[in-house]
């Protein structure tokens, strides 16, 4: 099939499919006669684990490992796990960081009057110089 066909399987819009392919997360497409890539089942159900990945937050690299895992039958769960972990780590931190802007936002637009004054505190912690913990 070709990369319309493909993205519409798979979900993917077809500059999203070209960007997988380019950051090597598919392997080699085959070209037909004329330069068209052709796609596959194969190279479909890599697709939908690749968008998998994605909507589960890994990064292009963390998804190249995960593919070159998924491919190897001799790979250790361990090495899998291993790595889904350190990713579900940084999500948490992630999250912490977030509740801690949430926090401060909610803190700074709970003390800004929103009304015709000048005044705002928003305003002036973002003029704070430095790096500001959540409140």
């Amino acid at each position: 099939m070709n990369i319309g066909q493909a993205a519409q399987a798979t979900g993917i819009s077809p500059k999203m499919i070209r960007y997988y392919e380019g950051a090597g997360l598919l392997g080699r497409v085959r070209r037909s006669s004329g330069g068209y890539r052709t796609y596959d089942e194969s190279d479909l159900h890599t697709l939908r684990f690749v968008r998998r990945s994605r909507d589960l937050g890994f990064t292009v690299q963390q998804i190249r490992e995960l593919v070159s895992l998924w491919r190897n039958t001799h790979r250790s769960s361990a090495t899998v796990k291993a790595l889904a972990k350190k990713h579900m780590e940084e999500l948490e931190t992630k999250m912490e960081e977030l509740a801690a802007m949430s926090r401060t936002l909610t803190h700074l637009s709970a003390n800004c009057h929103g009304d015709d004054r000048p005044e705002c505190p928003i305003l002036d912690d973002l003029a704070e110089p430095g790096p500001r913990n959540g409140k």
